[in-house]
C-alpha cells in the first residue's frame, strides 16, 4: 500500500519532517560519502558576516546555490560544500563599538586594544544559529560542521603566504596616494568598496572669483567641493582650449573658457545689455603660470615654509568643457587629478583637514567636519565679494558601505597591490569565465577590468589578518610568509606566548596572528641586526574572502592535493553587487598567485525587490522577514518562485500572491496528481513491481505522455548543464499541466473500470 496523501497544500509541516530526516540520517554527507571515487565538481560558497541577519535576498542566493550542486549530485558527481563565515573588518568593529558604547579609533584605544579584540571575536557569532537555522529551513546543503573561518590563524597563515608570495613578485609597495577615505572609521578603502556605496546627494558647488595678480580681473573657477579650497595652491586649464578675458555686465573683468561663456555669463545679460564683451582671446598654454591672489593666507603661510611656489595657472588635459568654467581649482592632498598636477608642478602640499575629517586649525573652520565647513566657506567668499555663484547639482557621491559616512579622497600612506601590472591577465583571464549573464561579465565586470586600479590592501583599523610586514629603523622591510618563518627570525616569540597566555586560544606554545599579540614579536633585521617592529595595519577583509580557496584548506601547508583537486571551482553564484566585490576578489588573487580564472561558471544575481520594484528596507517598511516568508509560504514555494519568475540576473519583485500562485499552478498540481493516484492504486491494491508494462498495448495518451517525460529529461538536462535555471523550470511547469489536464483527465475512466486489464494496468 501506498502511504496514504493529503490533498491540502500545506507544506511547511511536510517540509520540517524532510528536513528532519536528512538531519537524522546524515543524508547530507551520504550524498558526498556515496560519490566517493567519483569525479569532483567543485562549488564555493561565498562567506557571509555572521554578525548580521539574514535577509530575503539571501534565499535567493542560497536557492540557486543549492540547486546546481544537487543537479550534479544527480548526474553522479561528487559535490564537495565547505560552508564558510567572514569574521574581519568593520561591520565586526562597529557592532562592538556600539555595544560598548565608544566612537571611534581614539576611545577603542583607550578601552585597550587586547578586549577590543576579544569582544570582536565574540560578537562574529551573534546570529550564528540564526544563519544555520536559516539555511536548514531553506534546504541549502553545506558542510556546516567544518566551515572556514577567515579570522583562524591557519587562514590567516595561507593569506601570509599569498602576501608574501605577491610581495615576492614586487607587486606589494608603499604609497604615498590619493584614497577614498572614510573619516569615521578613521581607514582608506578599495576602489571595489567604493563602488557598493554611491547615493544621489543635492549639493551647492561653487564658481569662486580668484583675483588675478597685478590686475584689476579675475579667474573664475569652479570647484564641487567648496571645503577644499581653504587648501587650494593653483587653478588648472586645458592647455589646448580657447580662454577669453571677457568685460562682464556685472561690472567684473573675468578669464573663462570661450565654450562657456554663455552658459556661466549669459544671465547676466538684458535686452539692452550684453551679458559680456571678449577682451582678449587666448590658448589655455597662454594662462600657464598666471598668479593669482591666494584665497586664505594658510594655504600662503604653508607654501612659504615648504619653499614651494603656489597660487598660479597650471595646465591638464582632463579639464573639460562640459561643466563649470574651464577653469578647475587645484588642492593636491584632495584629488587623484589635483595630485598629478602637484607632482607635475612641484607644488606645495597643504593638507587642512585631519584624519577625523575635521577642518584644521590652518583654517576659519577648525573643529567642522568637512561637508559641515561648505555652507561656511560660501557665505565667507560672499562676504568678500569672492563668490560669484553656487550653483546647486546633484551627483552620484560614495559614502562608506559600512558606515554610511561621506567619503573624502584624502593622500596618505597605504599599502597597495599593483593590479595594474597585472591587467592583461585579469582580462585574458575574466575572458575564460562562463559569466550568466555574459553583458555582466564581459560588459559590466570587464569594463571595470579594463580601467582597474591598484588594490589599497591596507586599513588602519584593530580587527583584521594583520598585514605581514616587520621594518626596521635602518629602512629595510621584510614580509613574512609563515608562523615558522616568524619563529626562525623572532627572538621574542616565546615571550610573546607566556605574556599572552590566557588569551591565547590557538595550539599551545603560538602566538595568535590577530592584534595586539602578533604586534608584540619582534624579527631581527637581515641587514643591521636591530629589532623589526610589524607595520601596524590590517588588511582588507575582502582578501580574507577572495583567498578561501586555498585558505579554507590551510594551503600551501597542507591539504595540497584536495586543493588543487578542487581549484578552480566549477560554479559560484552571489547577488550583482559583489561583481566588485568577491567576484573581483576572487579572480584578482588567483591571477596574482596562479595566473588562472579561479571560477569556471558563475551565476549573477539580481537583487529582490518589493511588489512595486522598490528597493526593501526596514525604513520604508516594506522589508520581508525570511523566516516568516518560509513559515508561512513554505522554502518549496520561494524556491520554485525564484526559480521559475524570471532571468536569475534580473529582479525579483517578491510578494506573496506571486509564491503562492507558482505553488498553486506547479507544486499543488504535481501534488494533486500524485494523491490521485495513490488513492485510487490503494483502493485496487495496485503493486507496480507486480505488473508487466506492454509497451505495444499502450494508448496513443499514454505514449504521448512518454514521449512528453522524454523530451523533458532532456530538455532540463541540457537547461541545467548550461545553468539555465528559468527555462528549467518553465519546461517542469508545462509538463505538469500537460500530465494533470489532459492526461489525468482524460483518463480517469481507466482508473474506474471494475477489474484489472491491461489498460488499467497501463495507465497506473
Amino acid at each position: 500500500m501506498y502511504k496514504k496523501v493529503s490533498t491540502n497544500l500545506n507544506f511547511v509541516e511536510r517540509e520540517k519532517e524532510t528536513a528532519q530526516f536528512w538531519k537524522d540520517h546524515d543524508i547530507f554527507k551520504k550524498s558526498i560519502e556515496t560519490r566517493e571515487g567519483d569525479p569532483v565538481y567543485t562549488f564555493y560558497d561565498g562567506p557571509p558576516t555572521a554578525n548580521g541577519k539574514p535577509h530575503i535576498g539571501h534565499v535567493l542566493t542560497r536557492v540557486i546555490k543549492d540547486m546546481i550542486p544537487r543537479y550534479r549530485t544527480m548526474k553522479g558527481y561528487m559535490v564537495p560544500r565547505k560552508a564558510g563565515w567572514d569574521t574581519h573588518g568593520l561591520p565586526v568593529e562597529l557592532e562592538v563599538e556600539k555595544k560598548l558604547g565608544l566612537d571611534g579609533k581614539e576611545q577603542i584605544e583607550e578601552y585597550g586594544l587586547d578586549p577590543f579584540i576579544t569582544q570582536c571575536k565574540e560578537s562574529v557569532w551573534k546570529y550564528k544559529g540564526m544563519w544555520e537555522d536559516f539555511s536548514k529551513t531553506v534546504g541549502f546543503w553545506a558542510d556546516m560542521d567544518n566551515p572556514y573561518v577567515t579570522y583562524n590563524d591557519n587562514f590567516i597563515e595561507s593569506e601570509w603566504w599569498a602576501l608574501k608570495t605577491i610581495w615576492d613578485k614586487g607587486l606589494l609597495y608603499k604609497g604615498f596616494k590619493i584614497v577614498p577615505y572614510c573619516p569615521r572609521c578613521g581607514t582608506p578603502l578599495s576602489s571595489h568598496e567604493v563602488a557598493q556605496g554611491y547615493k544621489a546627494v543635492k549639493e551647492r558647488s561653487a564658481v569662486v572669483r580668484f583675483k588675478v595678480a597685478g590686475e584689476d580681473a579675475y579667474f573664475l573657477a569652479w570647484t564641487t567641493t567648496p571645503w577644499t579650497l581653504p587648501s587650494n595652491v593653483a587653478l588648472c586649464v586645458n592647455p589646448e582650449e580657447t580662454y577669453c578675458k571677457v568685460k562682464a555686465a556685472d561690472g567684473y573683468v573675468y578669464y573663462m573658457a570661450k565654450a562657456l561663456l554663455d552658459k556661466v555669463l549669459g544671465k547676466l545679460g538684458t535686452e539692452e545689455t550684453p551679458a559680456y564683451e571678449i577682451l582678449e582671446t587666448y590658448k589655455g598654454t597662454d594662462l600657464e603660470y598666471k598668479e593669482y591672489v591666494p584665497l586664505y593666507e594658510g594655504a600662503a603661510k604653508s607654501a612659504e615654509k615648504q619653499h614651494k611656489k603656489a597660487h598660479f595657472v597650471t595646465c591638464a588635459d582632463y579639464v573639460t568643457m562640459s561643466d563649470g568654467t574651464g577653469i578647475v581649482h587645484i588642492a593636491p592632498a584632495f584629488g587623484e587629478d589635483d595630485a598629478q598636477v602637484g607632482r607635475k608642478y612641484d607644488l606645495p602640499f597643504v593638507q587642512f583637514v585631519d584624519g577625523k575629517g575635521n577642518m584644521t586649525e590652518d583654517t576659519p573652520y577648525a573643529g567642522l567636519f568637512v561637508k559641515d565647513a561648505d555652507p561656511k566657506v560660501l557665505v565667507d567668499l560672499d562676504k568678500e565679494g569672492l563668490l560669484f555663484d553656487a550653483p546647486k547639482f546633484e551627483h552620484d557621491y560614495p559614502f562608506c558601505w559600512r558606515c554610511d559616512t561621506p567619503l573624502i579622497y584624502y593622500a596618505r600612506e597605504s599599502w597597495f597591490i599593483k593590479m595594474t601590472a597585472v591587467k592583461d591577465d585579469l582580462i585574458r583571464n575574466n575572458n575564460k569565465i562562463n559569466w550568466i549573464p555574459e553583458s555582466i561579465g564581459k560588459g559590466r565586470f570587464g569594463d571595470w577590468l579594463e580601467n582597474v586600479q591598484d588594490w589599497g590592501i591596507s586599513r588602519n583599523r584593530y580587527w583584521g589578518t594583520p598585514l605581514p610586514v616587520w621594518q626596521c629603523e635602518c629602512g629595510k622591510m621584510h614580509c613574512i610568509g609563515s608562523r615558522e618563518e616568524l619563529k626562525k627570525m623572532s627572538p621574542n616569540y616565546q615571550d610573546v606566548v607566556k605574556k599572552y597566555s590566557k588569551e591565547m586560544d590557538g595550539d599551545k606554545g603560538e602566538v595568535e596572528l590577530h592584534r595586539p599579540f602578533i604586534d608584540d614579536v619582534v624579527i631581527t633585521c637581515p641587514d643591521c641586526g636591530k629589532e623589526m617592529h610589524r607595520v601596524p595595519e590590517v588588511i582588507d577583509c575582502w582578501f580574507d574572502s577572495g583567498a578561501m580557496p586555498f585558505a579554507q584548506h590551510h594551503y600551501p601547508f597542507e591539504n595540497k592535493e584536495v586543493f588543487e583537486q578542487q581549484f578552480p571551482a566549477d560554479f559560484i553564484s552571489e547577488a550583482v553587487d559583489q561583481t566588485r566585490g568577491w567576484f573581483y576578489s576572487l579572480l584578482a588573487i588567483s591571477t596574482l598567485l596562479f595566473n588562472k580564472a579561479p571560477y569556471k561558471n558563475v551565476i549573477v544575481l539580481g537583487h529582490v525587490q518589493d511588489e512595486n520594484g522598490q528597493k526593501m528596507s526596514k525604513s520604508k517598511g516594506n522589508a520581508v522577514d525570511p523566516f516568516e516568508a518560509l513559515e508561512t509560504y513554505g522554502a518549496d514555494a520561494i524556491r520554485w518562485y525564484f526559480y521559475v519568475n524570471s532571468a536569475p540576473w534580473l529582479p525579483n519583485r517578491f510578494h506573496g500572491k506571486a509564491v503562492q500562485e507558482g505553488q498553486r499552478k506547479f507544486m499543488g498540481t504535481l501534488w494533486n496528481t500524485y494523491a490521485f493516484f495513490v488513492l485510487y492504486a490503494n483502493i485496487d491494491e495496485f503493486d507496480a513491481t507486480k505488473y508487466k508494462l506492454e509497451y505495444e498495448k499502450l494508448s496513443v495518451m499514454d505514449k504521448w505522455l512518454l514521449s512528453k517525460l522524454n523530451t523533458l529529461v532532456k530538455t532540463v538536462d541540457d537547461n541545467l548543464a548550461n545553468y539555465r535555471i528559468p527555462e528549467t523550470a518553465r519546461a517542469l511547469q508545462e509538463f505538469v499541466d500537460d500530465m494533470s489536464n489532459w492526461y489525468v483527465r482524460r483518463s480517469r475512466e481507466r482508473f474506474w473500470a471494475k477489474g484489472m486489464e491491461q489498460d488499467k494496468i497501463n495507465a497506473y
